[in-house]
């Protein structure tokens, strides 16, 4: 993100600008490096590892993650590889067999060509997020995810993040924390800058007694 995003960022909202100023310089490649172990760098392998990781800590994510890596000598297995495997293995792994039926929905999608992952590049992002979301698995959360850290899309912020709409409700002194549709209204006022205002509002957390 380059200076003159963070500075329109700042002069967008006083409260947002004084957010900045208190955490500091933060961008998205900083982000992207934190989690540089944790996601595939090719946009199939993120979106397994996506699947994988849902509702887990970061540790038994990884955990079952590498487990499922190993079933195939290491690497991330091919649609087909996937689709071939005996969901005996898989579960064996530590997925769950609705996780295996996401998998398995994720594979098909991509032999198919229903999900063309080469072209997402050149999608709008709710054209994006649209076609991310027809892989049984893949919520609109996980989509947005992927836009921000993945696609690097710059105008995209998560209403049904918990952690961005409990950051809103510091920041902004709010008795209750705002609704999935106020965070994206409140939001539009850093458009189209809002990647940069959801990795700040993350950051701001971190200081944040639990």
């Amino acid at each position: 993100m380059s200076a003159e995003a963070r500075a329109a960022l700042a002069a967008s909202d006083p409260k947002m600008g004084a957010l900045m100023e208190r955490v500091g310089e933060i961008d998205l490649e900083t982000r992207l490096r934190r989690r540089s172990e944790e996601a595939p760098p090719d946009a199939y392998g993120a979106l397994l590892r996506a699947i994988v990781g849902q509702q887990l800590s970061t540790k038994a994510a990884r955990t079952i993650y590498l487990r499922v890596l190993d079933l195939f000598g290491g690497k991330t297995p091919t649609p087909q590889e996937l689709r071939d495997a005996e969901e005996s293995e898989l579960r064996g792994a530590g997925l769950s067999g609705r996780k295996v039926e996401y998998l398995r929905d994720l594979a098909a999608h991509v032999i198919s060509g229903e999900l063309e992952l080469d072209r997402l590049d050149e999608l709008g992002d709710d054209q994006a997020i649209e076609e991310i979301v027809a892989v049984r698995g893949l919520g609109r959360w996980t989509a947005e995810m992927f836009l921000i850290f993945h696609l690097e899309r710059p105008d995209v912020l998560s209403g049904g993040d918990l952690g961005i709409r409990k950051a809103i409700q510091i920041e902004y002194e709010l008795e209750e924390m705002p609704s999935p549709e106020e965070a994206v209204a409140l939001s539009e006022r850093w458009s189209p800058h809002r990647s940069l205002a959801s990795l700040y509002l993350w950051e701001s957390l971190a200081a944040v007694p639990d």
